[in-house]
């Protein structure tokens, strides 16, 4: 069987460490070819080196930045098939009104603005070179209900289905798939900064989830590399669960 993204030029955010990262690896070994993005220059270059690919320092809150990435990506490989719109950023866990107005703006800036903003330029990207393409944004569970610990990070994740939605509505006849994952408990730096603010929640987020334990970020790639491929061709507006059954 043909590599899942064989001859792919492939672009990813938050590819420095976690779902990226993962993401990074097993998109080169399907065959992709890849623009890594992320803030920290020395995650990047480590994951660059061990995928053979290219990286750019990015920064989501930025739409200037992002432009440049995907400008970037296009420059050194003279088109873009695909994206994975995978940065985010946490927040300190706690109440609404225990949360700063700069804390909200900064997670409003990264997961909604910057996922809006690479939309855009890789839509504009994909339309003038590859012509046809897919695109994957990261949201999560914590988007689907009331998200007391989270408030608003679970919100930017719900508007990001939205995001998704519309994407996908407005660029399908122009054959630019947009989909979206929504992880559960995945085993990130994200999740482990969470559990030693608040400990005991990977235990009982653990306990929540029928198959009883939190994913590998590798496992949660799995999901963005298929939705991605030509494999899902028809696939497109979805918010796919790759949660272990936490949702359910």
């Amino acid at each position: 069987m043909d590599k899942l993204l064989d001859d792919k030029v492939v672009f990813i955010t938050g590819a420095g460490r976690g779902i990226g990262a993962a993401a990074a690896r097993l998109f080169a070994a399907e065959g992709a070819r890849l623009m890594l993005a992320a803030r920290t220059e020395s995650e990047l270059a480590a994951v660059a080196k061990e995928t053979d690919a290219r990286y750019v320092v990015c920064d989501l809150a930025d739409p200037d930045s992002v432009r440049a990435g995907v400008d970037r990506t296009v420059a050194e490989y003279g088109r873009l098939d695909a994206a994975f719109n995978n940065g985010a950023i946490g927040q300190p866990p706690g109440p609404m009104d225990g949360l700063s107005q700069e804390s909200f703006d900064q997670v409003y800036a990264v997961n909604l603005r910057g996922v809006w903003s690479a939309i855009v330029a890789e839509v504009t990207a994909i339309r003038a070179t590859a012509g046809r393409g897919s695109i994957v944004n990261t949201s999560s569970v914590g988007g689907f209900a009331g998200n007391p610990a989270l408030p608003a990070y679970g919100a930017t994740k719900r508007a990001v289905n939205s995001l998704t939605e519309s994407a996908a509505i407005t660029y399908g006849p122009e054959n630019i798939r947009v989909n979206a994952i929504a992880p559960g408990t995945t085993l990130t730096e994200m999740l482990q900064d969470w559990d030693r603010a608040t400990p005991g929640v990977i235990d009982g987020l653990n306990a929540r989830t029928p198959l009883g334990r939190g994913a590998d970020p590798s496992e949660v790639a799995q999901a963005a590399a298929w939705l991605l491929s030509d494999r899902a061709s028809y696939v497109t507006g979805a918010v796919l669960r790759v949660d272990g059954g936490l949702g359910v």
